[in-house]
């Protein structure tokens, strides 16, 4: 029952305590539920095929909530080209997305590079009081470096 897994599981909910990254938090203490209990087999396999794309799903709803809500309208819209801040925004917009998709096709081909990311990221909150936005635009970035890299080479 004690294995490298939940080791490694107990020490990130520790560095995530310390931390005080409750997206980590959540997500240990719910992969630790599945594995104490039995389900941690078939779930774990559907979690990592299914789970990058439940998250863009739920953060694509958290965007596009103002406007449903009816906070941002085409006013807004419009008003959002007439300064050179909001045009610098659309091209980060579109060059993040660019990197995520990147980061997408790399955590799905070499799953290791999960681990040097989640440490990545667990090192810049605890330390730099950085941001967890999630492994996603770190692999994208990694994917750009690497194609990078693999032009000079």
């Amino acid at each position: 029952m004690f294995n490298e897994s939940l080791l490694f599981l107990l020490l990130l909910l520790i560095i995530g305590i310390i931390a005080k990254n409750n997206s980590l938090l959540i997500a240990i203490v719910v992969l630790l539920v599945l594995k104490l209990s039995g389900l941690d087999s078939k779930s774990f396999t559907f979690l990592q095929s299914k789970g990058i794309n439940w998250g863009i799903t739920l953060i694509t709803i958290a965007v596009l909530a103002p406007i449903a809500s009816g906070d941002i309208g085409f006013k807004d819209l419009s008003g959002a080209f007439k300064s050179p801040q909001a045009w610098i925004a659309l091209i980060s917009g579109i060059l993040v997305a660019l990197l995520a998709k990147g980061g997408i096709s790399l955590l799905q081909n070499e799953p290791h590079i999960t681990t040097a990311l989640v440490l990545g990221t667990i090192l810049s909150v605890s330390i730099f009081k950085g941001v967890a936005v999630g492994p996603l635009i770190g692999a994208g970035i990694a994917y750009t470096a690497m194609k990078i890299i693999d032009f000079f080479h």
